[in-house]
């Protein structure tokens, strides 16, 4: 859906997204052939694997005389700035880490939106059969079974996400006051306000979200600089993308030096009923069931199903 979604945006502007496929080291040298590029864009990926893949590509860019230009803007801030002013460690702590990007620059603004002038620049020809050739994936062709699949629960795309985030800023008071939101059962289930997997998908950008915030704040506080706690959540997502960077065995505890080696039981069984949500207590199983459901669960279920395990 969020491919989709970005495909019928660049229509409107006269052009498509042209989804490749293949490995990456294997397609991109033959890009670089087939269609003379001289210049190679891409997001900076933090997370390890991410970059070992980007760094072999670049590699071959290089070797192709092609120019590579990296941005950074899936975070607010430059991570690995942020670990060289901790003394070339990640904090870790979140009280450290606010110490920390307190002494640094704001984060850079959105750029605008591209506008069909622009794309008039970069014009390409769109062949007649470029939905088969680079259009987007099916479920299917994904290797994901579609028979009995509900309606999802999130609709993708940076349209929903956009949407989502003028309603999550009517709640002026709120943002003004900066009060935590009240939990309540509906809590639970995905809330039409609710921005976590736009932000995680690349739909919402964290800076257009810091900055709406930053612009509603001085609106209703006026003369008043926004404290850090009004982007609590967008920081605990750059504290722990901080941590992970330069951490291959974050997503683990073997290995993980910032983790508590504890000797926990091994039980095959036990652990797929968990996953498959069978254990037999309601409240851990509801929450495992909409996990693999709705691909969500709130951030209290998910401390919830993690302690039970």
């Amino acid at each position: 859906q969020s491919l989709e979604d970005l495909d019928n945006s660049l229509r409107k502007l006269n052009s498509r997204l042209f989804v490749v496929r293949g490995q990456p080291t294997d397609v991109f040298p033959r890009l670089f052939r087939e269609w003379g590029v001289t210049r190679l864009t891409f997001e900076y990926d933090s997370e390890p694997f991410g970059k070992e893949r980007d760094a072999a590509i670049v590699k071959l860019a290089k070797e192709a005389g092609v120019e590579v230009v990296i941005e950074n803007s899936h975070t607010l801030y430059d991570l690995d700035r942020i670990i060289e002013l901790n003394g070339h460690k990640p904090p870790l702590t979140y009280k450290r880490f606010q110490a920390i990007i307190s002494r640094m620059e704001l984060p850079k603004k959105p750029v605008s939106t591209v506008i069909s002038q622009q794309m008039e620049t970069c014009k390409v020809d769109i062949q007649e059969n470029h939905d088969d050739v680079y259009g987007v994936p099916s479920l299917e062709e994904l290797g994901f079974p579609t028979d009995g699949l509900a309606p999802a629960v999130w609709q993708g795309g940076e349209t929903e996400a956009l949407a989502r985030l003028d309603k999550h800023l009517e709640r002026k008071a709120w943002v003004a006051n900066y009060e935590r939101p009240r939990m309540n059962a509906n809590s639970l289930l995905a809330s039409p306000t609710g921005l976590s997997p736009y932000l995680r998908f690349g739909c919402l950008s964290c800076r257009l979200f810091y900055y709406r915030l930053w612009e509603l704040y001085k609106k209703v506080k006026r003369n008043s600089t926004p404290p850090l706690s009004l982007y609590g959540q967008l920081l605990w997502r750059e504290f722990f993308y901080t941590a992970a960077t330069n951490n291959p065995k974050f997503d683990r505890m073997e290995g993980n030096p910032i983790c508590i080696q504890i000797p926990w039981d091994r039980n095959p069984e036990a652990l797929a009923k968990w996953a498959e949500g069978k254990t037999g207590f309601p409240w851990i199983d509801a929450i495992m069931t909409q996990l693999r459901q709705e691909g969500w669960i709130h951030h209290l279920a998910r401390h919830a199903v993690a302690c039970f395990l």
